[in-house]
C-alpha cells in the first residue's frame, strides 16, 4: 500500500469515527430532554391522565341477574358537556322515531331496507310475523338484501318505542 492510501485510511477512519460520536451525542441529547419534558408533561398535565384512566375503563359493563346494576343506569350528559358530547333526544311515539331514526334507511330504501309504505317489500316481512320483526328490530338482522342494526342504532331506546315504530311501518304498508 502506498503512503497516499494509509494517508486517506486514517483520515477516512477519523472522519467516521467523528460522524458516530456525533450521531451518539445527539442520541443521548435528545434522550435527555425528552425524558425531562415528557415526564413534566405527564405529571402536569390533567387531561393527560384523565384520557388515559378513560382508555383503562373496560369497555362495557354487563348488567347480570340477580346483581345489583344500578350502576349499569344510562345517564344523561349535562348541558354543560356541550353539543358534541350531548345525547340525542329521545322520541315521544314511533312516528317521531320513524322520522328521527328509521326514514334514514326505511325513507330511501337504503341498505335494503324495504321503504316505508311499499306493499310489495314489506308484504313478505309482515307474514312473518309482527314478533319476528320486533325481534329483528330490537336486536338487529343481516339479511340476504340488507342489514338492519339493533333498534336502527339507537341502542339507548326503549324497547317499547322500537316495536311503536315497526307498528308505524306496517301500518303504512297495509
Amino acid at each position: 500500500m502506498s503512503k497516499q492510501d494509509t494517508h486517506f485510511f486514517n483520515v477516512f477512519s477519523m472522519v467516521i469515527g467523528l460522524l458516530v460520536a456525533v450521531a451518539v451525542g445527539i442520541f443521548a441529547f435528545a434522550r435527555i430532554v425528552g425524558n425531562d419534558t415528557q415526564g413534566r408533561q405527564i405529571v402536569e398535565d390533567a387531561a393527560y391522565s384523565r384520557n388515559v384512566a378513560q382508555r383503562l375503563n373496560p369497555p362495557s359493563q354487563e348488567a347480570v341477574a340477580g346483581q345489583d346494576n344500578s350502576a349499569l343506569a344510562i345517564k344523561a350528559e349535562s348541558p354543560a358537556a356541550g353539543a358534541a358530547g350531548s345525547a340525542l333526544a329521545v322520541p315521544k311515539n314511533g312516528e317521531e322515531l320513524f322520522q328521527q331514526v328509521c326514514s334514514a334507511c326505511h325513507g330511501q330504501g337504503i341498505a335494503g331496507a324495504p321503504k316505508a309504505g311499499d306493499k310489495a317489500a314489506w308484504g313478505p316481512r309482515i307474514a312473518q310475523g309482527k314478533a319476528t320483526l320486533y325481534q329483528h328490530a330490537l336486536g338487529g338482522f343481516q339479511g340476504k338484501a340488507g342489514v338492519m342494526p339493533a333498534k336502527g342504532g339507537r341502542v339507548d331506546l326503549p324497547d317499547d318505542l322500537v316495536k311503536q315504530a315497526v307498528d308505524y311501518m306496517v301500518q303504512k304498508a297495509q
